[in-house]
This record gives structure tokens, sequence and C-alpha cells, in this order.
């Protein structure tokens, strides 16, 4: 299946579900070539192939463009940061991968409050879950965390005056990737690691041809 027919919802639905604990592609690779997409059914399928494979780039890239912006601000920085952690939790590697650690330092210092932080099994029916299972930080609903730093964040947000700042930031990293995006021309390796990382069927596209 082409790259062209995957929608904004199903890439939303691969990145939110993949595993952001990879480490940046080398930059080499990520300056390598850049050509103008044929057609804009060639430019979208282009697009979506990028964003997924060069997820931990662009998310690196904007984070370091908002640092430079609050330099001078370090209230924004820790709303920045807050920021990220909240949009970083809505993703189900990410969430687990940071309720295990956190649980495994508290285990060293307190075993009982250890076992309170772990989420609440499943009732299993016929070998199956009953129901889908919720993603819990710490014991508690993915949400409660989402809510807390978003709402700690938007007063940072407000106090330290920070917000055409991180505006202009936003606009400039997404705009640096929208461009990185659309003229990277997406080499083998990328469809073949998309093909091997992704769990969705839409992810490797039937014929190499040229994007």
């Amino acid at each position: 299946m082409d790259w062209g027919t995957v929608t904004a919802e199903d890439l939303l639905d691969a990145l939110r579900e993949v595993d952001w604990s990879l480490p940046p592609r080398p930059l080499p690779e990520f300056f390598s070539r850049f050509t103008v997409p044929r057609s804009y059914a060639k430019w979208s399928s282009r697009l979506k192939c990028n964003l997924y494979y060069y997820r931990t780039n662009y998310f690196i890239m904007i984070v370091v463009i908002l640092a430079l912006g609050f330099l001078t601000r370090p209230l924004a920085i820790v709303a920045a940061l807050l920021t990220t952690l909240s949009i970083a939790f809505l993703n189900d590697s990410f969430a687990g991968t940071f309720s295990e650690k956190v649980t495994r330092t508290v285990r060293q210092f307190s075993p009982h409050l250890a076992a309170k932080m772990r989420p609440s099994l499943t009732p299993v029916i016929r070998g199956r879950p009953s129901t889908k299972r919720a993603v819990h930080i710490c014991g508690r609903p993915r949400w409660v965390f989402v809510l807390i730093f978003s709402a700690a964040s938007l007063v940072l947000w407000f106090v330290s005056c920070g917000l055409l700042t991180v505006l202009w930031a936003l606009v400039i990293g997404l705009s640096a990737t929208l461009l990185h995006a659309s003229f990277r021309t997406p080499n083998l390796k990328a469809r073949l690691n998309t093909f091997q990382m992704s769990t969705f069927s839409w992810c490797f596209p039937p014929r190499l041809e040229a994007y």
C-alpha cells in the first residue's frame, strides 16, 4: 500500500503508538539528498514517509529552536519542558517507559509505595482481556498527568510572558520540519525501516518508486 493512501489520522495513530526512544538519524543522512516532488501525490506520500522516519530528528529540532528562543526566560524553559512532557505522555511507549522507570526508582526507597503505583489488572475472559487496557502512569490514568502538566505549563507560560515567543518558535520549527519533509528524498533504508518498525500493514509501499 502506497504512503499516498495513508490518511492523516492513520499517521497520527502510528506516531502515537511507535517507539520514540530510538536515537535520531545521523546528520549526513538527514541532509543527504533533496529533490522537488513531481506532483501533489508524490509530495503527500514523501511528507508522510519522512515525518514517520525522521520523527526523532524533527522533535529534537523543534525543541532546540524553542530552547534558543527561551535563553533569557528561565520560566519559559520550564514551561516548554512541561508542555513537551504532556505531549509525550500521549505516546503509549513513552508513557509506559516513563511509568516503569519512576516505579523502579521509587521501589528502591519504598517498595510499598511502588506497589501502589502499579496499574490494576485487566479482567481476562477466555484468554483475552475483557476491555482494552487503558494506559496508566504510576498507577493513575494517563489523562491525569496530561492535565496536570498542561495546566502547570499554561500557568508558567502566562507568568513568563513567553506565549508570543513560543508561537514564533513553533512557527519556525514547524516550517523547517515541513520544508525538510517535503524536499528530502526518502531512500530505501527509510522505507525498509518503516516496514520493520510499524505494526500497520500500510507502512511499506509495494513498489520502490521514486517519491
